[in-house]
């Protein structure tokens, strides 16, 4: 997690941990000539709204390796290639899942057969037969509720709606509690469009190509078969708000309270658990050989360590608001850096990467694999990722996806508490996710949206009604100068980040991630005392200590760093970007457990989980290696090693 700003960094009120955090001195100059107020009135001055009309205009379906797909690649390679950026294709070999042409989908329920066109990739085919129970979102509460009413979940095919939660943790939760089978539907409270509206989207509980696991999908030959931790076994299916109505009308069992009640209009919803229902599932992987494709602004003074901003090039139709409008960010933000590096005088002190990935909507599978494929070098060089996709969704406003915190470079006159309550934990499903919780690079994701609006009042992700004419009618007609502002904001956090001699990422917006986590696990310990002998979380907190004292201690020496002293920036900044990387868990294998990051990741590893477990054996361990996890962060962060006080 970071935190940027092109003034002085936030301070946090101070506690008696580690008192206020130091300024960092401020920078001006790249050369003496051009200063920072100079490269942002630049980068304003060549992003146009006409531009973007221009490339706006151009829509249509381009799934994951199709002809479309490649052609787009081949465009924006050229692009690159025509502005001096030393493009390059990386290509991947990996397992999509798509229905079988010959054996369509179906679902059938009493004298309805129905076979829906909208489908979820990496479900377990099968052909399944259970009770019908209405499970609303599929949220744990949810199913809870069912369980406090007695509805038998074992074996029952779950009706979810869609939304609060991603499909593949909808599936999830759905087989821990022992369904059979998932139907997920758009419910017309939450989207309010066309009944018969076919939905896509996957359900792997995870990132990348599920077949290769933790390591890059270049070749299927020099691996053995292994399959994701994250595929669910269960099948699960798509339908339409109509075929789901049709459903609920004849569902029967206890009446659902008004938390579970939807949008249509003379319908009782009920928790069902009474009509059988069967669910077949014949989806088939087909082996698809996948592009992604990059180009290059070369640092001068540290070019082996860069930022890389991306955005995903394929959509399961249109696909406007989630691909198209980032793509365009993508190039044109390219063509005006490297503009400003040519004609401008503007000297970058780091390296900008601008990649086009493929295969995000089967779940971030293109980013992954490059990522899998680069670990070694990739998590020690990249500042930060910079996620391009959906940024405009609405009309005004900006909304966050959480961790690595911008602040006012986009609006020098909001206040840091204003700033946070526009923060949001990032999804599991979120592009940059895996980047941040599997890999440990600072990343982010941001929106513009209209204000107290949620980002998924855009309901028409997954559909073919993610069009130009929709998302103009959204943003009011202003999709042309949002994505104008998008491109601003993300090429100030991306300069900012090539332009100092320090990058600037403050730890200290850890803290209360730390203290909220650690607190719970007092909690949860302090109630199994009669059961857990032994186990002492204050050795958890004495290492939380030490991280803050080595965050303090390096944010001192930032401030008393000679800025002259391009070695000793150098050094300084390494100890900086081993921060994220160190808080991966590294007793956790990247198959079993992808995202590995101990505060922001899942799995019995992280800090939340351990405070909800009850496996005491488990907790016992998990508790030690996490403290020592955290101990080893703040070692990393304390530079050399006679200078690391490993003491808890």
């Amino acid at each position: 997690i970071g935190y940027l700003s092109p003034h002085k960094l936030q301070v946090e009120q101070e506690n008696c941990a580690t008192g206020p955090p130091p300024e960092i001195p401020m920078e001006e100059t790249v050369e003496a000539e051009l200063r920072w107020k100079d490269i942002t009135q630049l980068l304003q001055d060549k992003l146009s709204s006409q531009a973007f009309d221009t490339i706006l205009r151009k829509d249509g379906m381009r799934q994951a390796g199709s002809k479309e797909d490649l052609n787009l690649a081949d465009r924006i390679f050229n692009e690159f290639k025509k502005q001096n950026m030393d493009p390059w294709t990386d290509i991947h070999y990996v397992q999509l899942q798509s229905p079988d042409s010959k054996r369509p989908n179906r679902v059938i329920f009493g004298s309805n057969d129905f076979h829906p066109q909208g489908y979820l990739a990496y479900s377990a085919p099968g052909r399944v037969e259970g009770k019908l129970v209405y499970g609303n979102y599929g949220c744990q509460e949810d199913l809870d509720v069912l369980q406090k009413n007695h509805i038998e979940l074992n074996g029952c095919v779950m009706l979810l709606r869609a939304g609060k939660i991603s499909f593949a943790e909808q599936v999830d939760n759905a087989a821990t509690k022992g369904a059979s089978a998932v139907l997920i539907y758009p419910d017309s409270k939450d989207y309010s469009y066309n009944a018969d509206t076919a939905l896509y989207g996957h359900v792997h509980l995870g990132s990348g190509d599920p077949y290769t696991p933790g390591f890059p999908s270049f070749n299927h030959t020099q691996f053995p078969p292994t399959r994701s931790s994250g595929l669910p076994k269960i099948p699960a299916q798509t339908i339409t708000a109509s075929i789901a109505k049709t459903l609920l009308q004849e569902i029967g069992g206890l009446d659902a309270n008004d938390n579970f009640t939807g949008g249509f209009p003379s319908l009782t919803y009920r928790l069902g658990g009474k009509e059988n229902i069967t669910v077949e599932v014949n989806n088939v992987l087909v082996n698809t050989e996948i592009h992604n494709v990059f180009g290059v602004i070369k640092g001068l003074a540290d070019p082996d360590r860069y930022v890389v901003l991306g955005a995903q090039r394929d959509t399961w139709d249109n696909g406007y608001a989630k691909s198209t409008v980032g793509t365009s960010v993508l190039v044109e933000l390219a063509k005006a850096i490297q503009e400003m590096v040519d004609k401008d005088g503007f000297r970058p002190r780091r390296s900008l990467v601008f990649a086009s990935w493929t295969a995000g909507e089967y779940g971030t599978v293109g980013a992954t694999e490059w990522l899998e494929a680069y670990m070694t070098s990739v998590d020690k060089n990249v500042l930060s990722y910079i996620n391009l996709d959906g940024v405009s969704l609405n009309v005004s406003d900006c909304q966050w996806t959480e961790f690595l915190q911008t602040t006012d470079i986009w609006n020098n006159n909001d206040d840091d508490d204003n700033f946070m309550r526009r923060m949001r934990p990032m999804s599991i499903d979120d592009p940059a996710y895996p980047f941040l919780a599997s890999f440990g690079i600072p990343s982010i994701s941001f929106h513009f949206i209209s204000p107290n609006v949620s980002i998924d009042a855009y309901p028409y992700y997954g559909t073919s009604l993610d069009n130009m004419d929709h998302l103009n009618y959204k943003t009011d007609q202003k999709t042309s100068k949002i994505a104008v502002s998008a491109a601003q904001l993300a090429g100030q956090m991306a300069l900012r980040l090539v332009h100092d001699h320090i990058i600037r990422l403050d730890v200290s917006h850890y803290t209360s991630i730390l203290n909220k986590a650690i607190g719970r696990i007092y909690t949860r310990v302090n109630q199994l005392t009669q059961v857990l002998k032994g186990v002492d979380p204050s050795w958890l907190t004495k290492a939380r200590g030490n991280f803050w004292r080595a965050a303090d201690d390096l944010k001192i020496a930032i401030q008393n760093s000679d800025l002259s002293d391009k070695e000793a920036c150098r050094i300084l900044n390494g100890r900086v970007m081993r921060i994220e990387r160190n808080l991966l868990s590294p007793y956790v294998s990247p198959i079993d457990t992808p995202f590995r990051h101990f505060l922001l990741g899942r799995g019995p590893h992280t800090l939340t989980s351990i405070a909800e477990s009850t496996d005491m054996k488990q907790l016992h361990t998990y508790l030690a290696l996490a403290s020592w996890g955290v101990q080893g962060c703040a070692s990393a962060m304390e530079g050399n090693v006679w200078d690391i006080n490993n003491v808890i």
